[in-house]
């Protein structure tokens, strides 16, 4: 088959080419090295007889460095357009940029993550056939681009050289039913952006953006939270229902939302970017460690992020490493990295061996009357206790989330509410290093056994500003005994002077679903029961915080 465009081979328009200079001088990239015309809305068939758009980007070049494949659901112009099609042709790549099923003129309906196996697999036997194609491509993208990189690693195509994989995750068995509940902003504002990301009034796409963020806390503020968000969505995001009617991540629902086998059938060299304070944190970090284990070729760069802070903040260091990336796998130059790079939050940038990296251990115990200290208290030390109220939720405050309000957030008015527990230590003599997975270990019991807890770790500086660190959800919990909740892997510099701070709660509402605390169906459920929570802090047993913490950074030897 060859490829079939509707119209003539075009030069990138102004636009896109100021954009694409602009970009690369405000980056430091390397500079350009050829010019390209694009083919635009090339149709791409699937085995089911439905055909996918795709844009060619072509380098006007003899000796091109390379093919790169894209697959994305957010249309085929700016912004996506500059960072992964421009960027590359203009350095000799030919680059496919596709809009997958049921998007921007491709055919079929869009299923999140349905149909990414199959479709993935059938773009790259079309792209075998291409009298262009240079024999091996590469792919690249975030978020759900990197999803559908994983899906083509379930069965590796032999063509495939090299991966960028940049907050990509690998498995979205429910989103976030990992903690046992369901990330309830993330997922209803991200189907509600699609659902309508192809207004075609610009007016009213962008009245609609203007007051999104406001419909979103009113759908996710009601319940039952399966019609709130109906309401929201409209007739869009038919998937939301079937989502929220299948809990269980090993359901045969999640199937082809489940990739954890790619993990184990990879060979190619895969590059892994992420964040701190992206939702898909723990998913980078479990693919670097089973990519390690079996010995294949990954190196993972983690930077103070969130996840929309990727195509911001985060793009330089990301374009630069993207493209020394491909520039060693596909065009045989030297790259100069360790296999870990990480941004330390507050001093700067890590080079290590691997991760976790190795750290002393400091343990910290809550204490009567709100504070933090290194030694146990007393066996007599009474407990504490908080009730939750679903009816007035325990609010989100930062932390990983996709929307704007995530990441590093002054978090003092959680503090202040009843319904948290506050344990706040003395100040620190001399900066100390959290590098690692922190640990909660609770001895708690609540009257209700249908609960939740939520963990925070923060810091509180000089000045008395409170900031996030490290979070820990879980649903489901025991009525009574030792709850060992793994928080947030970080890695940050509390400063001498600063303290840190623990808090506790029985939620983090929107971020996840609130529990009614009646066990009915999180998504059908209008009733509510609070919950009152006991944490024991001496009599009854000990409470206490374990830091891979130390006074220096980890050894890079």
């Amino acid at each position: 088959m060859t490829a079939v465009a509707s119209t003539r081979p075009s030069t990138p328009s102004r636009v896109l080419r100021f954009a694409g200079n602009a970009l690369s001088r405000v980056l430091r990239l390397p500079s350009h090295s050829c010019d390209y015309v694009v083919h635009r809305r090339v149709r791409i068939p699937m085995r089911d007889g439905v055909e996918l758009l795709a844009d060619h980007y072509e380098p006007t070049t003899s000796d091109p460095a390379g093919t790169l494949l894209v697959r994305c659901p957010y249309g085929r112009r700016f912004p996506f357009a500059v960072l992964y099609a421009g960027v590359y042709a203009s350095r000799g790549y030919h680059v496919v940029f596709q809009s997958v099923r049921g998007t921007f003129g491709s055919g079929g309906d869009f299923d999140p993550m349905e149909y990414e196996i199959a479709d993935g697999a059938d773009t790259v036997a079309w792209l075998r056939e291409q009298r262009w194609f240079t024999g091996s491509f590469a792919t690249i993208g975030l978020s759900y681009l990197g999803f559908t990189q994983w899906a083509l690693l379930m069965d590796p195509p032999p063509e495939m050289a090299a991966a960028v994989i940049t907050v990509g995750p690998h498995d979205v068995s429910g989103p976030r039913w990992g903690t046992g509940t369901f990330g309830l902003n993330d997922f209803l504002g991200w189907s509600d952006l699609v659902a309508h990301q192809e207004e075609p009034s610009k007016l009213r796409a962008l009245v609609r953006q203007v007051r999104a963020r406001r419909a979103l806390t009113r759908a996710t503020s009601a319940l039952p939270i399966g019609d709130a968000g109906r309401e929201l969505l409209g007739g869009g995001a038919l998937w939301w229902e079937s989502w929220m009617e299948h809990p269980e991540p090993d359901d045969p629902f999640w199937s082809n939302r489940n990739l954890r086998e790619a993990l184990d059938r990879t060979e190619i060299p895969v590059l892994l970017i992420g964040g701190w304070q992206d939702l898909f944190l723990e998913q980078t970090l479990t693919q670097y460690d089973a990519l390690r284990r079996r010995g294949v070729e990954v190196a993972v760069t983690i930077g103070s992020w969130t996840h929309t802070h990727i195509m911001t903040k985060g793009s330089p260091t990301v374009m630069r490493e993207s493209l020394d990336w491909l520039g060693a796998h596909m065009g045989g130059r030297q790259i100069n990295r360790s296999p870990v790079r990480i941004e330390v939050n507050g001093h700067g940038w890590l080079e290590l061996d691997q991760w976790p990296p190795a750290m002393p251990e400091r343990v910290l115990y809550l204490q009567p009357t709100g504070r933090l200290g290194d030694t146990a208290p007393p066996d007599t030390a009474p407990a504490t206790r908080f009730t939750y109220n679903p009816a007035d939720p325990t609010p989100t405050i930062g932390g990983r989330l996709l929307s704007p309000e995530g990441g590093y957030r002054k978090d003092a008015k959680l503090a202040e509410r009843s319904d948290v527990l506050c344990f706040t230590g003395d100040r620190l003599p001399t900066d100390l290093y959290v590098v690692g997975t922190p640990v909660m270990e609770l001895t708690h019991s609540c009257d209700n056994p249908h609960h939740d807890l939520f963990v925070r770790v923060s810091e509180v500086d000089a000045k008395g500003v409170s900031r996030n660190v490290s979070d820990g959800y879980r649903r489901g919990t025991t009525v009574s005994g030792t709850v060992r909740l793994e928080l947030d892997p970080t890695a940050h510099r509390f400063r001498a002077g600063s303290r840190i701070r623990v808090m506790i709660a029985g939620g983090s509402h929107p971020r996840f679903a609130r529990n009614l605390g009646t066990g009915e169906p999180w998504a059908s459920g209008r009733r509510v029961v609070a919950a009152t929570h006991t944490v024991h802090l001496g009599e009854g047993g000990v409470s206490r915080l374990v830091l891979p913490a130390g006074p220096a950074l980890p050894s890079t030897d």
